[in-house]
């Protein structure tokens, strides 16, 4: 054999091959052709301590053969075992080196032979310690490169969140304060003292006449729509057929659809048209079409999660938010794009475009709801949040979105990353859209644990004039000043806690919920079939060496950081910026309910013309306290009935004079990353 046939030794299917087996060959066939100043062969079951040979880790490749079959040299369980070149060292005077107290050895002035020999001891002992800690945890399923790759992610990112949560909440025994924010309820059967049947006052539409073109129709709002359809102007059958022509028309482009549910959405509007016709009106949403973000479950459909693992499954369940849309008369057009499961706007199909500016993605995992929405391919679309995927792409695409309160409205039948941070919740073209949909989702599932009666207060009805509403640094001003001519008492604001691992508390939290659900997933080995691998493929490799001690411990920071910002909040709202990745964590570790408000538009970033018509969004967020999703409605409706940024139309099929779109585009725009 020559050297060459040394550097790749053939491993397929069809030959079954034991580690040992490949080792030793490779050890051997170098040890005839060079002096044997350092090796290692496994010679028999008491091996690594019997060493004799050599072998060189430049010798270590992996190629693909003509069969498609992975090419292997030799893999060693022992991670560094086969990284490193080890030299041969008698047990009995290893032990006596690594042991006696006399023996203080410089391994820079010892002698090249001896120091390559306790170099040699210490990478076996890391390696075979690495194997044990993994071991222990019952998640020696990885192989080395991941757990040398886990290793390098725990120190850089896991430790100092756990020692900063430590000193938080752990420095005092017995528990007597900073209780997690997780807490059982044992009761079986809880009676609600008020009715959640309870509606809101939507304003009333009058006047309202079919436009000539369906482009026009295609951007009318939920109620003007629901004129037409109530005045029988246009039928509901109509109206689907006008957005899946543009659905079809435009997610080529945009890449935001997965699934076009055409049979569904006549059979739904069919029947909406013939309840009308009998003289039974369901409400604003009777006969409106809609999407659905395809992490949500409707029977006999498919729902992919956005993933090349589940992009065939068919789940045979009927969410509990797709059943009061249907129970309220709306037509479900299509399951919109979700990331691959519900992380960033990257799926198995591509990546999601921005109809603002096609150049550049939507981030966030609401990418699906939030394209079609901003382009008019359907009237509004109820998306999730665990960690921005609700405000990130609203407020790229200039949509009107609210991620509500936690727990108001169910989840039963919908992808779950972390029972204690998901919500779903609306992206429309206003705030009066955003309020009528809310509206029929909201309220108690009974299989979801976290999902209770809201109470609010009707937001059509609200005085903004006694409210008083806080401005932060970064909130545009533009808002404040609508809001202060509208009667609103501003005052500077700034929200106040002393956490300062909000970041790294949410990311523990996601992290080590994500993995129980998809524990097998890990395990089994599917994650590397996940389409980017630096996102939900390493981070919940991470956290598969999270303590459990230690996940408690964030629970009890984020507890303290709920009582902080509780204490702190002392305005009815606050305006600021809606994707600063701080206000994104905290608001969802405390549950927060936050408007995306368009508030205008700007250049794109070196457009290729003067006269391009793409442009960048620019948004702020209204925020509330929990269970004050009127607040935030409220306010929002005020400051649109004066603008008109929320009507504004993208430019999918003008970009303008001149301008085109490079392919590949000239910058690179990297997913995002749920890192605190």
């Amino acid at each position: 054999m020559t050297t060459n046939d040394v550097d790749v030794l053939k491993y397929t299917p069809t030959v079954q091959i034991s580690r040992r087996e490949r080792r030793n060959h490779a050890c051997k066939t170098k040890a005839a052709q060079s002096p044997p100043e350092s090796c290692t062969i496994a010679t028999t079951a008491t091996w690594p301590e019997k060493m004799t040979g050599s072998c060189r880790s430049k010798h270590l490749r992996r190629t693909r053969g003509s069969s498609g079959g992975l090419l292997f040299i030799a893999f060693v369980h022992s991670t560094l075992f086969v990284l490193y070149s080890c030299s041969s060292i008698p047990k009995q005077r290893r032990l006596s080196i690594e042991t006696s107290a006399n023996s203080q050895i410089n391994m820079d002035s010892a002698s090249p032979e001896f120091s390559s020999h306790d170099k040699c001891s210490k990478k076996m002992d890391d390696a075979s310690g690495l194997k044990r800690d993994f071991s222990m945890l019952d998640a020696d399923f990885f192989n080395d490169s991941k757990k040398l790759e886990i290793e390098k992610g725990a120190k850089e990112l896991n430790i100092p969140i756990l020692k900063a949560n430590r000193k938080i909440v752990a420095t005092t025994n017995g528990g007597l304060h900073y209780p997690s924010s997780l807490v059982f309820n044992s009761e079986w059967k809880h009676e609600e003292p008020h009715d959640d049947a309870k509606r809101f006052n939507y304003p009333s539409v009058s006047g309202v006449m079919r436009p000539e073109k369906d482009e026009d129709i295609a951007f009318m709002t939920i109620l003007e729509l629901g004129h037409l359809i109530k005045t029988k102007q246009i039928s509901s059958e109509e109206l689907v057929g006008i957005f899946l022509k543009r659905l079809k028309r435009y997610n080529p482009v945009l890449e935001a659809v997965i699934t076009i549910t055409e049979d569904l959405a006549y059979k739904q509007a069919k029947q909406a048209d013939q309840l009308l016709a009998k003289g039974v009106y369901l409400g604003p949403l009777h006969g409106i079409p809609y999407g659905l973000k395809d992490i949500i479950a409707v029977p006999e459909y498919k729902t992919t999660w956005g993933s090349t693992t589940f992009k065939d499954q068919v789940l045979d369940i009927e969410a509990w938010v797709y059943k009061r849309l249907k129970s309220a008369g709306a037509v479900l057009v299509g399951k919109l794009v979700t990331g691959s499961l519900a992380y960033d706007d990257i799926w198995f199909g591509g990546r999601t475009r921005n109809p603002w500016n096609i150049e550049e993605f939507t981030t966030g995992s609401s990418a699906g709801p939030a394209a079609c929405t901003s382009a008019g391919m359907v009237p509004f679309a109820v998306g999730s949040e665990t960690a921005g995927s609700i405000t990130y792409p609203a407020a790229r695409c200039g949509v009107t979105a609210l991620r509500p309160t936690f727990g108001a409205v169910g989840r039963t039948g919908v992808l779950s990353l972390s029972e204690s941070l998901d919500k779903l919740g609306p992206l429309c073209r206003s705030a009066v859209d955003c309020a009528i949909v809310l509206d029929v989702i909201r309220g108690k599932d009974p299989d979801d644990l976290s999902s209770r009666k809201l109470f609010l207060d009707d937001p059509f009805s609200v005085d903004i004039t006694k409210l008083t509403v806080g401005y932060l640094k970064d909130a545009e001003m533009e808002v404040v000043d609508v809001l202060k001519s509208k009667g609103v008492k501003m005052v500077p604001f700034k929200l106040k806690y002393t956490v300062d691992s909000a970041q790294g508390i949410l990311n523990f939290t996601m992290d080590v919920d994500m993995l129980a659900h998809f524990d097998t997933w890990q395990r089994s080995g599917e994650d590397h079939e996940f389409e980017a691998q630096d996102q939900w493929p390493t981070e919940l490799r991470r956290a598969r060496v999270i303590p459990a001690v230690d996940y408690v411990q964030s629970q009890r920071a984020r507890g303290k950081l709920i009582r902080e910002v509780r204490e702190s909040f002392t305005v009815d709202a606050f305006v600021g910026n809606a994707t600063d990745w701080e206000k994104v964590c905290v608001g969802n570790l405390v549950g927060m309910p936050v408007m995306v408000v368009p508030v205008g538009f700007k250049m794109i970033p070196d457009p290729p013309t003067e006269k391009t018509r793409r442009r960048s969004t620019v948004t702020t967020g209204i925020y509330a306290p929990p269970d004050h999703d009127h607040i935030a409605l409220a306010l929002t409706m005020a400051y649109q009935t004066v603008t008109d940024h929320h009507k504004r139309r993208p430019p999918i099929d003008d970009l303008g004079s001149d301008d085109v779109i490079p392919n590949p585009p000239k910058a690179i725009i990297p997913p995002r990353k749920l890192q605190g």
